[in-house]
């Protein structure tokens, strides 16, 4: 009753005659109801301050820790004709195994003798180089032999003008001998003159006065041409040395101009030799390339191309392998609000796609079905969708991951952060701060 009537009759009614009155009014009751109100209040301060694992979720992909671990793709390094396939989808390969066999399409290899040929070819340029060396040899031993004849010739030479010299020095001295001896036969002469004048001497010892100057003149003219005769003999000899120089140097510069000729088509030739050479490495390499064979073990899951007579381009894929051993690992997509909180070696807990899990997240030991990872990567740049990507790796102190997930499955993963109590996430939560919000900021202001 609302007891707001001025007319009460509340003191017209004997609670004593009714036995709800007596229990709503009863001091048992009350101290009943207010037990149960505080037990109620105390679990709720219980629940409250009970710890609580903060964490992050996030979707993820199961993918390999080694990118060469991933599915890859296998194409042809030529363009080619499929001839023949050596394996079919789902099929498990060795490494080096024949996965196709394919012909070639360009009709610059059609030639079957093609290696053969140019191996030909390469022997020929061959001997042509041998043979252009033993040519340089040949024309250095002319150059070696043309300056040994030059100093030879040199040295005769040099004899020469040597005796040529002498024999000047020889007429010199006997021409200044014969003038002296005319020149003393002519004062002589005059001096029987004068005599014959005089009447003291005759005319025979005149006339033989006169006939010995005149042999001491002609024997003086006959010194003087042949000191005329042996000079010009030197300065011959002298002359016929530069001459024989020029000759020789001529000769010379004419072998070694020959010489670099020959050097000059040698070296073309070796460059022609080193070509051929690369273009048979290069055919002999091609040749390889007609059976693709397998770069790992795995398994062989799409054929791209897959009918015999269909024609393959430079670089086009043919199947897709996935390796049959990797590091198996997730790869997990962050919201950019979580990614402060992330740092390698992070524990992270994951649910598999098809394995069935009782998952509590606020306190990871009690969940089943979970298995734990740990952060060995994180991205430092968003994808498409804005997110940033990390890797996780199994973690070595826990259950090993069922061994029958494979690349490309789903999971569900929770990074685990600090423990704190209920009652903080729950006022973190209503208050939408991130995890970890304040040890975050004391992070930020130490830095």
């Amino acid at each position: 009753m609302l007891d707001i009537s001025q007319h009460s009759v509340k003191n017209k009614i004997s609670k004593g005659d009714y036995k709800s009155f007596h229990m709503v009014y009863s001091g048992k009751n009350n101290n009943v109801l207010k037990r149960w109100l505080f037990g109620i209040l105390l679990l709720i301060l219980i629940i409250l301050c009970l710890p609580w694992t903060q964490n992050i979720s996030g979707d993820g992909v199961l993918t390999s820790l080694r990118p060469d671990q991933r599915p890859q793709s296998i194409q042809t390094i030529i363009p080619g004709r499929v001839e023949q396939w050596y394996v079919s989808e789902g099929d498990l390969v060795k490494k080096g195994d024949t996965i196709m066999r394919i012909s070639e399409i360009k009709d610059d290899y059609f030639d079957p003798n093609l290696l053969m040929n140019v191996e030909d070819q390469i022997k020929s340029k061959e001997s042509s180089v041998s043979g252009y060396m033993q040519k340089v040899a040949a024309m250095d031993r002319q150059i070696d032999a043309l300056n040994e004849g030059a100093q030879l010739k040199r040295s005769q030479q040099l004899v020469k003008i040597k005796q040529a010299q002498i024999k000047v020095q020889s007429d010199s001295v006997e021409s200044v001998v014969n003038t002296n001896n005319a020149q003393i036969a002519k004062e002589q002469y005059d001096r029987f003159l004068s005599l014959f004048e005089k009447g003291l001497k005759s005319q025979t010892e005149l006339e033989q006065r006169e006939m010995a100057y005149q042999s001491a003149r002609s024997k003086q003219t006959e010194t003087e041409n042949k000191l005329l005769i042996a000079r010009q003999e030197l300065m011959n000899a002298r002359t016929e040395l530069s001459t024989i120089a020029q000759d020789f140097r001529d000769k010379v510069s004419k072998s070694e101009s020959e010489k670099f000729s020959t050097m000059s088509v040698l070296y073309d030739t070796e460059a022609q030799v080193s070509k051929l050479q690369s273009q048979f490495a290069g055919y002999n390499q091609r040749s390889g390339f007609y059976f693709i064979t397998a770069p790992a073990d795995g398994f062989i899951t799409r054929a791209v191309k897959s009918g015999i007579g269909e024609t393959l381009k430079e670089g086009e894929e043919i199947v897709t392998l996935m390796p049959a051993n990797n590091d198996l690992a997730v790869e997990m997509m962050i919201k950019p609000i979580d990614f402060p909180l992330l740092s390698k070696g992070q524990k992270v807990r994951f649910v598999f796609d098809g394995w069935p899990a009782f998952v509590f997240s606020g306190w990871p030991g009690s969940s089943s079905g979970t298995y734990g990872g740990i952060v060995v990567a994180i991205d430092n740049f968003t994808n498409a969708k804005g997110e940033y990507r990390i890797l996780v790796s199994p973690d070595p102190n826990d259950s090993p991951w069922p061994p029958g997930i494979r690349v490309g499955a789903g999971a569900k993963g929770m990074a685990l952060l600090n423990n704190v109590p209920i009652g903080y996430e729950l006022w973190r939560q209503f208050n939408g701060f991130p995890p970890n919000y304040y040890q975050a900021d004391a992070a930020h202001e130490k830095k």
